[in-house]
Parts: structure tokens; C-alpha cells; sequence
């Protein structure tokens, strides 16, 4: 006798969509969300962005089932197994190909955090590349990160779940938001090899001092003077503080896209073009804090503004404290919770708990049937702290269990 099928978890609206699809996934609980945008006059329903994403948790898993209204506002999710990039799963000679549509205005960080979440309990290592005209690697102005902050702020924050091996994100073709906000035409590779049972429990409960910073000054289609403009201004902010600071600078050109003249079918036009700055500021004890912004696609940004305010904002992020910044805290209390049954703690900064983000994200959490958040004074003067203590529920990587 076959089991009933279970209930699904309801939400309403998308806000954290990619949040709740990923926890759904990890947890193997169907989901179904309503109201999506249903007040739009113009587009009513999913986004291509989320479309998107729907897509590439179909290609990552087996027997993942999807459903979508008539008018895109509801949706019904019932998650498979994570086979990664297994043979006969989506993928072809051990790669997955995931093409982002033009329509889409988010940062390919939207689609790389999820997938790392899920990449340790995969059942095969996963390998996938985004291109299509509507890769983005660079920062955006709906808060996405940059793919570099991805790669030097949240990827080392694996290693202290014990998932170390084989990671690596690889920019292949670099882009910035086109004209119009939308679309970018860049390449980039992730590849997750290192699949666990159970991430290990992590206990981080000291920021120390920063001893270094590194970052990224990038630009496409535009003179490298901006760079070089951009790395002056932070540094001239930076140096004070932290006197071994180094930028790398990071020059290429835009990338081309298909004309839309039929009469000249083989014409090309330029887009992706740009630049941004990308700061990592890292602590004694390993903790990571980032800062990322990018000229916007109308442009009328010096240079050196942007290097200014990158400055500040990596500043800002230090000071609100805390062992994990704030675009690595969900990715740090997600993994907590996937972890063994066991109680992990982390010390967050008051203003980085307070946020809806944060919030939305534990009674999500909730929701799901996973544990609830402890919180207690921190031992030290440090009076802007709490440490969180998140108990593991134990899951595991099934598809890891089973083969």
C-alpha cells in the first residue's frame, strides 16, 4: 500500500522564493505558493527569473514535479531526488547546461547560492554552466552579489561544515546588466564535487580582527583607467585600516549578442557593459564580510564614487558585527540546520538578525518542520552580538545513503 502524498507547505507571495524552493528541496517537503504577484496589471504571476530557477532545480534533481496555474500567480512544487550531474538526470557527459533567458534582471548569484546549498547532498558532483543572453555576473541593483563575492565570500564559508573539496566557480565570460537592466551575455562555471553525509556541526563564536583585504575591480567594454580609479579611491579609504589590502584588476570586453536588424541577420551589438568593485575584508579566525557595487546600466557614476562607497559599505559590513555577514547568513543557518542532530552556534550582529530577511528565513525554517533558533547575550562586552544556537535536524544526504 502506497503512502498518501504529503500536504504541501503553503506560503503566499514570492517573496524568498529561491529560499523556500531550496529548503523544499533539501527537505523533500512539496511547497505551494499562491498570490504570486496577482495585482500586476502588465505581469501578473512568475517572473522569468524564477521561471528560471524552477528549471534548473528540474535539471539538478530526479522526479521533481512542477506546477503552474493558468495565470503563472500559483505554484506547486514537489521536489526530487538531488542527482546533481548525474548521467540520464539533465546532464550530458557529466555537465549540466542551464541558459538564462533575456528577460531576466537578477544577478547569476540568484541562481549560484541555491545550487551550492544543494550541491553536498547531491547524489553525484555537480557541474553546470549558465550562459544565454541573460547571465549577469557582476552585482545588481536588486541586491544580488557579484559572482566574485560568491566565490571569495561564501565558498570558504563551506569549509567549516567539512566541505572543502573540489569547489571551484570559474567566470568564463564576464557581464554587466545590459541598457535596460535586464539581460548580460556572460559564461560561468560551478563546479561542487565534494558531497557529505552530514555537514559537521559548526561552532563560530569569535569574530577577531580583520588582518586582510582582497578584492576584485572588474570591467567589460569600457578603459581599464576605471579599475585603476576605482582600486585608488577604496584603497585611499582602506589602508588606514588594514594595511595589507590588494585589488586585482580584471579587464575584458563586452560581450556580443544577435542584432535585431533583419536587414543584416549576421550583425552583432554589444552589451553587458560596466564596471563594479568587489571587497572581502577576512578575520583572524576566518570570518569572511564582503561589500559589492557596480555602475548602473544608465551610467553617470565616476569611478571614484563607486570606490568610495564599496569602501564604506565593507565597513559597515564590519561594523555591524558578528562571526557571518549578512549575504552569508542564510547560507551559513541553512547548513546548520541540514547538519547532524546536534547544537551548532553562531554569533550574528544584532542589526544583521533584525533584518525581514533573516526573520522570513527561521520561520520558514519552521514551517518546514525544521528546528527552532535559540538566542543568548554573547559572554563578551561585545554589546551589538547574539549568539544563535540552531539544533541540526539530521536529513542528510539521501541520495548519498542510498547509493
Amino acid at each position: 500500500m502506497t503512502d498518501p502524498p504529503q500536504i504541501p507547505v503553503r506560503f503566499t507571495t514570492q517573496q524568498a522564493f529561491a529560499s523556500r524552493l531550496t529548503i523544499a528541496t533539501l527537505t523533500g517537503r512539496p511547497i505551494r505558493i499562491s498570490q504570486i504577484r496577482p495585482s500586476s496589471s502588465t505581469n501578473p504571476g512568475l517572473a522569468p527569473h524564477e521561471v528560471s530557477l524552477l528549471r534548473l532545480l528540474e535539471g539538478v534533481t530526479n522526479g521533481s514535479t512542477i506546477t503552474i496555474s493558468y495565470t503563472g500567480t500559483v505554484l506547486e512544487y514537489r521536489p526530487g531526488l538531488i542527482t546533481g550531474s548525474a548521467s540520464g538526470s539533465g546532464a550530458s557527459g557529466g555537465i549540466i547546461r542551464h541558459e538564462v533567458a533575456a528577460g531576466c534582471a537578477r544577478g547569476i548569484s540568484y541562481f549560484l547560492i541555491p545550487l551550492c546549498l544543494l550541491a553536498p547532498f547531491s547524489k553525484a558532483p555537480m557541474n553546470v554552466i549558465f550562459t544565454g543572453p541573460g547571465v549577469v555576473t557582476s552585482a545588481t541593483p536588486a541586491g544580488d552579489i557579484s559572482a566574485d563575492s560568491v566565490r571569495t565570500a561564501i565558498l570558504p564559508l563551506y569549509a567549516k561544515f567539512g566541505i572543502s573539496n573540489n569547489i571551484e566557480l570559474r567566470i568564463l565570460r564576464r557581464s554587466n546588466l545590459g541598457s535596460r537592466g535586464r539581460g548580460g551575455a556572460g559564461e560561468v562555471q560551478l563546479i561542487f564535487g565534494h558531497q557529505v553525509r552530514l555537514p559537521k556541526t559548526l561552532h563560530l563564536l569569535k569574530s577577531g580582527r580583520v588582518k586582510r583585504i582582497r578584492g576584485v575591480a572588474y570591467c567589460t567594454g569600457v578603459p581599464a583607467s576605471n579599475n585603476a580609479r576605482m582600486i585608488e579611491a577604496a584603497r585611499g579609504i582602506l589602508n588606514p585600516m588594514a594595511a595589507d589590502t590588494y585589488v586585482f584588476s580584471d579587464v575584458s570586453s563586452a560581450p556580443y549578442l544577435p542584432g535585431k536588424d533583419k536587414a543584416t541577420p549576421a550583425s552583432k551589438v554589444k552589451t553587458g557593459i560596466g564596471f563594479g568593485l568587489s571587497l572581502v575584508a577576512e578575520s583572524s579566525t576566518g570570518c569572511l564580510y564582503s561589500a559589492d557595487v557596480v555602475s548602473p546600466p544608465t551610467g553617470g557614476v565616476p569611478p571614484e564614487d563607486l570606490g568610495q562607497q564599496c569602501a564604506y559599505q565593507l565597513l559597515d559590513s564590519i561594523g555591524q558585527g558578528g562571526a557571518v555577514s549578512f549575504v552569508a547568513a542564510p547560507t551559513v543557518l541553512t547548513l546548520m540546520a541540514m547538519s547532524s542532530e546536534d547544537v551548532g552556534r553562531v554569533q550574528l550582529g544584532k542589526e544583521v538578525l533584525s533584518t525581514e530577511q533573516i526573520i522570513g528565513l527561521g520561520r520558514d525554517m519552521k514551517a518546514f518542520g525544521l528546528s527552532g533558533w535559540g538566542f543568548r547575550e554573547t559572554s563578551t562586552q561585545e554589546a551589538n552580538e547574539i549568539v544563535v544556537s540552531v539544533v541540526g535536524k539530521g536529513v542528510g544526504n539521501v541520495g548519498r545513503k542510498i547509493s
